[in-house]
């Protein structure tokens, strides 16, 4: 029996709203994660979310030479995490599994655990952020794992725009993980639309040239407040054009002006979406625990929602 999520996910007449988080660092004691997840949900009251998406956090420093910003603390489980946020919001939680580290019969074990013991339903997987370094499964075989296990896990996929930017093939990946099981994918923060929009685009031809339908992309957005954040997104490989970068750090206003930026993004990623049949999905998230970007994370999830639903209803009104 599919989840609640993946009939919600399967209308392309509606658009599909996520809050993305990452679990807290292993350090907290259940208090203070209750704590969290309070803070947390206590800012979605006023908001309408279809569910949330929690992050699997990995070391990427295999991917870069440059060192990371902020520096890499090991999170609780983010099973747990789902689980504890499933329970709490009565909302669906996709969770991100990243698989590289594992063997094909541990993961089958860890999917097993998760579906069992912590209700997980709604699925990423995730491959190993580069080709070097000791992968015991590759994301393929991954997907293989998934299929022989008896679960009936509702999966997506990641899709990088910035990776067709430079390769050209992202279309193929998507097509390529559509035939693996992934119903649904997620992007990687945009702040480079022209990229997205070419990534889609492509993806629409390819997909009528074969007959297919294409699969929800779930576009995601961040706020950027700083100079730090900025060279964090820049680190975990978010394209941003030289122009967009001189526009926020010389905005009076900075935080502002990225919320205009990635207004005007999702309004031109639409153009090219909605008339080719893509149906489109949004996940918003603050990738520091500034408050002030965290508070600014709703301000955006509210605009980019209302603009979204906006041009559903004119393109539902023109059929």
């Amino acid at each position: 029996m599919k989840s609640e999520l993946a009939k919600k996910l399967q209308d392309p007449s509606r658009g599909a709203y996520f809050i993305g988080t990452t679990p807290p660092k292993s350090s907290l004691e259940e208090e203070q994660l209750e704590q969290v997840s309070q803070k947390l949900l206590d800012r979605l009251d006023n908001i309408d979310v279809d569910g949330l998406i929690v992050y699997d956090i990995q070391d990427e420093t295999s991917r870069i030479d440059k060192p990371r910003p902020f520096p890499f603390m090991e999170t609780h489980d983010p099973r747990a995490w789902s689980k504890r946020l499933h329970q709490q919001s009565e909302k669906p939680v996709i969770t991100y599994k990243s698989v590289s580290s594992r063997s094909s019969e541990e993961f089958s074990g860890w999917l097993t655990e998760a579906w069992e013991q912590y209700g997980i339903r709604d699925l990423v997987l995730v491959g190993s952020p580069s080709s070097s370094g000791n992968i015991k499964l590759p994301l393929p075989q991954a997907y293989e794992t998934l299929k022989a296990s008896p679960h009936d896990f509702n999966l997506g996929g990641v899709t990088i725009a910035e990776r067709h930017a430079k390769k050209g093939d992202e279309h193929l990946r998507l097509l390529k993980k559509s035939e693996s099981g992934c119903e649904f994918f997620i992007s990687q923060a945009v702040y480079n639309h022209q990229a997205t929009a070419d990534l889609i685009s492509r993806y629409a031809r390819t997909c009528k040239e074969k007959g297919e339908t294409p699969k929800r992309i779930i576009l995601t957005f961040t706020p950027c407040g700083s100079a730090k954040t900025l060279e964090f997104m820049e680190w975990l490989g978010i394209s941003v054009p030289d122009a967009t970068k001189h526009r926020i750090l010389d905005a009076s206003a900075p935080l502002e002006e990225s919320i205009k930026i990635c207004r005007n993004a999702l309004e031109q990623i639409i153009e090219t979406a909605l008339p080719l049949g893509v149906p489109l999905g949004l996940n918003i998230e603050s990738l520091t625990n500034r408050k002030e970007e965290i508070d600014a994370s709703i301000q955006l999830y509210k605009l980019l929602k209302a603009t979204l639903d906006l041009k559903l209803a004119e393109q539902s009104l023109s059929k």
